[in-house]
Protein backbone atom coordinates (compact mmCIF):
# COMPACT_ATOMS: atom_id res chain seq x y z
CA UNK A 1 0.00 0.00 0.00
CA UNK A 2 1.46 3.42 -0.44
CA UNK A 3 1.27 6.78 0.82
CA UNK A 4 -1.81 7.72 -0.50
CA UNK A 5 -3.71 4.84 -0.20
CA UNK A 6 -2.78 5.25 3.38
CA UNK A 7 -3.62 8.72 4.02
CA UNK A 8 -6.52 8.01 1.62
CA UNK A 9 -7.84 5.18 4.20
CA UNK A 10 -7.29 7.34 7.65
CA UNK A 11 -9.34 10.32 5.58
CA UNK A 12 -11.93 7.55 4.89
CA UNK A 13 -11.87 6.77 8.66
CA UNK A 14 -12.48 10.00 9.92
CA UNK A 15 -14.96 11.35 7.55
CA UNK A 16 -16.56 7.93 8.64
CA UNK A 17 -17.06 8.60 12.58
CA UNK A 18 -18.35 12.40 11.01
CA UNK A 19 -20.90 11.54 8.74
CA UNK A 20 -24.85 10.06 9.88
CA UNK A 21 -25.03 6.56 10.26
CA UNK A 22 -26.77 5.54 6.64
CA UNK A 23 -24.28 7.39 5.11
CA UNK A 24 -21.11 6.23 6.67
CA UNK A 25 -22.43 2.56 5.89
CA UNK A 26 -23.13 3.58 2.54
CA UNK A 27 -19.28 5.04 2.01
CA UNK A 28 -18.05 2.21 3.57
CA UNK A 29 -20.09 -0.23 1.12
CA UNK A 30 -18.33 1.86 -1.83
CA UNK A 31 -15.13 1.69 -0.13
CA UNK A 32 -14.57 -2.21 -0.99
CA UNK A 33 -12.72 -3.60 -3.94
CA UNK A 34 -15.93 -5.64 -5.03
CA UNK A 35 -18.02 -2.00 -5.14
CA UNK A 36 -15.90 -0.62 -7.91
CA UNK A 37 -18.23 -0.82 -11.05
CA UNK A 38 -20.95 1.15 -8.69
CA UNK A 39 -17.96 3.37 -7.23
CA UNK A 40 -16.98 4.80 -10.52
CA UNK A 41 -20.18 5.64 -12.18
CA UNK A 42 -21.24 6.90 -9.11
CA UNK A 43 -18.17 9.39 -8.31
CA UNK A 44 -18.88 10.71 -12.00
CA UNK A 45 -22.29 11.12 -11.49
CA UNK A 46 -21.47 13.31 -8.05
CA UNK A 47 -19.18 15.30 -9.87
CA UNK A 48 -21.84 16.37 -12.89
CA UNK A 49 -24.05 16.98 -10.22
CA UNK A 50 -21.61 18.91 -8.03
CA UNK A 51 -20.93 20.92 -11.33
CA UNK A 52 -24.48 21.51 -11.59
CA UNK A 53 -24.56 22.81 -8.54
CA UNK A 54 -27.14 26.01 -9.54
CA UNK A 55 -30.06 23.39 -9.63
CA UNK A 56 -32.08 23.07 -6.03
CA UNK A 57 -31.41 18.97 -5.48
CA UNK A 58 -28.17 19.33 -6.43
CA UNK A 59 -25.05 21.11 -4.46
CA UNK A 60 -21.49 21.91 -4.50
CA UNK A 61 -20.95 18.88 -1.61
CA UNK A 62 -21.43 16.14 -4.23
CA UNK A 63 -18.28 17.59 -5.93
CA UNK A 64 -15.48 16.84 -3.48
CA UNK A 65 -17.44 13.61 -2.29
CA UNK A 66 -17.36 12.17 -6.45
CA UNK A 67 -13.70 13.03 -6.99
CA UNK A 68 -13.31 11.31 -3.29
CA UNK A 69 -14.91 8.32 -4.74
CA UNK A 70 -12.79 8.27 -7.92
CA UNK A 71 -9.77 8.79 -5.74
CA UNK A 72 -9.82 4.68 -4.48
CA UNK A 73 -9.14 3.81 -7.91
CA UNK A 74 -6.88 6.67 -9.41
CA UNK A 75 -3.36 6.98 -7.62
CA UNK A 76 -2.77 10.79 -8.78
CA UNK A 77 -5.78 11.86 -6.77
CA UNK A 78 -5.15 10.15 -3.92
CA UNK A 79 -3.45 12.15 -1.73
CA UNK A 80 -4.60 15.61 -2.68
CA UNK A 81 -8.00 14.49 -1.64
CA UNK A 82 -7.39 12.95 1.41
CA UNK A 83 -5.91 16.26 2.03
CA UNK A 84 -8.75 18.03 0.96
CA UNK A 85 -10.79 15.83 3.38
CA UNK A 86 -8.18 16.64 6.14
CA UNK A 87 -9.01 20.07 5.76
CA UNK A 88 -12.20 20.06 5.59
CA UNK A 89 -13.04 18.14 8.75
CA UNK A 90 -10.13 20.25 10.66
CA UNK A 91 -12.38 23.54 9.53
CA UNK A 92 -15.14 21.97 11.04
CA UNK A 93 -13.32 21.32 13.97
CA UNK A 94 -12.63 24.36 14.86
CA UNK A 95 -15.83 25.34 14.00
CA UNK A 96 -17.55 23.51 16.63
CA UNK A 97 -15.24 24.72 18.84
CA UNK A 98 -15.89 28.16 18.23
CA UNK A 99 -19.78 27.37 18.34
CA UNK A 100 -19.15 25.52 22.16
CA UNK A 101 -17.17 28.53 23.51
Amino acid sequence: MNLGQQELRRAFKRLDRELPPRLAAWMRWLRHPASRWVRLPAGALLIIGGCLSILPVLGLWMLPLGLLLLAMDTPFLQRPMARLVTRILDWLERRRRRAES
